[in-house]
């Protein structure tokens, strides 16, 4: 869940406004473009099954940590009790795995990443918040928060938080370096392929708070400025999204890897060319 989102009473993600309603099933429609893929959302919610079923796909299962949940809720989907840092799944089990604004909600949002990419077999797509220089700038102006008790609070509460505890979770951050980083560390095979996509919505979480009209207002005022500056920094907006594929031995493997029938081995005949 984003920083601007509250989680809904029935999910450990949160009440999509419309731009990311639409961010979403654009990113979506464009990075799965079989509607048969086998699919696994991890902290997924009510609002993660509506844009997949509305873009047609069939085969899906919804997961989260929420112990509130029945399983109907998400039909004609299946659900599933699951850590997203801990996935009880085989290795490439789905096709992709999606996570909407939960890795945040992680005691370990690397770990939860890694899981997800552990168990797909062509991709991961995941919607964050990204770590720019404005979004650092509107933490230290208070404008956006850096933990989200909000989200708690709107669940009675007692959950919403680190691992949809009474905790309010820290907001992680990310960047594209630092995703490349990760994955590369955990699968050094080969060049992964990686797809970025950026879209912004005006912070909505400050008209929540008890005295919210100065900044509400301020907000507002700043809209527009905002809107023409993401068109000249697109990387600024505070909607972000990023493909990771799989790996797969069809794409080859670094010069200094190679395939053989016991597996994927240091290449010695590389080695002797390239070093003295």
């Amino acid at each position: 869940m984003s920083a601007q989102n509250i989680v809904s009473p029935k999910s450990t993600t949160s009440t999509i406004t419309n731009s990311r309603y639409s961010f979403a099933k654009e990113v979506l429609g464009d990075w799965i473009p079989d509607v048969t893929s086998r699919i696994l959302i991890v902290g997924g919610g009510e609002n993660d099954s509506a844009v997949l079923l509305q873009l047609g796909f069939q085969n899906v299962v919804v997961s989260n940590l929420d112990s509130r949940v029945k399983g109907d809720e998400f039909t004609p989907y299946q659900w599933s009790y699951q850590d997203a840092e801990d996935l009880t799944y085989d290795d490439s089990e789905f096709d992709f795995v999606v996570v909407h604004a939960a890795l945040h909600h992680c005691r370990s949002p690397h770990r939860a990443l890694l899981e997800m990419y552990r168990v797909a077999k062509k991709g991961v797509i995941a919607f964050e918040s990204r770590d720019s220089l404005l979004m650092r700038l509107l933490e230290k102006l208070n404008f956006t928060p850096t933990y989200e008790h909000a989200a708690v609070y709107f669940n009675d509460g007692k959950y919403g938080g680190v691992n949809n505890t009474e905790i309010p979770n820290y907001i992680y951050r990310w960047t594209e370096r630092e995703i490349e980083k990760t994955i590369s560390s955990y699968s050094p095979y080969s060049n992964h392929i990686f797809r970025y996509k950026y879209s912004n919505d005006v912070p909505a979480t400050s008209g929540l708070e008890r005295n919210s009209t100065i900044k509400s207002f301020m907000i507002m005022i700043a809209k527009p400025i905002y809107t023409l500056f993401s068109l000249i920094f697109p990387q600024q907006q505070n909607l972000f999204a990023f493909y990771v594929q799989k790996y797969s031995p069809e794409q080859g493997l670094h010069p200094w890897l190679t395939l053989s029938e016991s597996g994927i081995k240091f290449n010695h005949d590389w080695a002797r060319i390239f070093y003295k």
